[in-house]
């Protein structure tokens, strides 16, 4: 009796384990890369860095926006954005709760904050860093805007890009992925 309860538990431990691994992917991956490991870089296309492939649907009388975006070579889903009318690359994050901006993308976008602005605390891959909340008056993606979107960004160096989370995609129709691609919808 006493194996089978170490063996059910081993099983256990090593199930909490696996899905703990997978949740936690992108820390996993910021960890190996901080203790040296080096990882495979991601290479583009051309077809992986041009702008998103953009069509239109018809819902009655009304067009609605439609992008398809490629997985790079890692899975991640990366675009061109314009946010408050300024083009930057982005990466699209469902667990991401907000739209989090490097500092530097966030003043290529026109956003400037003092060093004040830092009042929130968010845990990233790399620990806990300090953000700023700030509104993004326009998000756009191809066809796709959304307006008056939460955000933050990060202080300067510890976040390396920008990455669209769920207070833009939550604000569309639909997204989903379907045979490597992902599809947004307004």
């Amino acid at each position: 009796m006493r194996t089978l309860l170490s063996e059910v538990l081993a099983y256990a431990f090593f199930a909490l384990a696996a899905v703990w691994a997978i949740n936690n992917f992108e820390i996993i991956k910021t960890a190996a890369v901080g203790l040296g490991l080096q990882l495979p870089q991601s290479t583009y296309t051309e077809a992986q860095t041009r702008q998103p492939q953009t069509q239109h649907a018809q819902v009655g009388h009304k067009p609605v926006g439609y992008v398809e975006l490629p997985a790079d070579n890692y899975g991640h889903y990366q675009a061109s954005v314009e946010v408050n009318g300024r083009t930057i690359r982005a990466m699209v994050d469902t667990g991401a709760t907000v739209v989090a901006m490097s500092h530097r993308d966030a003043r290529r976008a026109g956003i400037m904050v003092a060093t004040t602005d830092y009042t929130s605390r968010v845990r990233t891959a790399n620990g806990i860093a300090r953000v700023a909340p700030v509104t993004l008056s326009r998000i756009r993606i191809g066809d796709i805007v959304v307006r008056n979107v939460r955000g933050v960004v990060s202080e300067p160096g510890k976040l390396n890009g920008t990455l669209l989370g769920m207070s833009f995609l939550s604000r569309l129709s639909r997204f989903e992925i379907r045979s490597g691609r992902l599809i947004l919808q307004e």
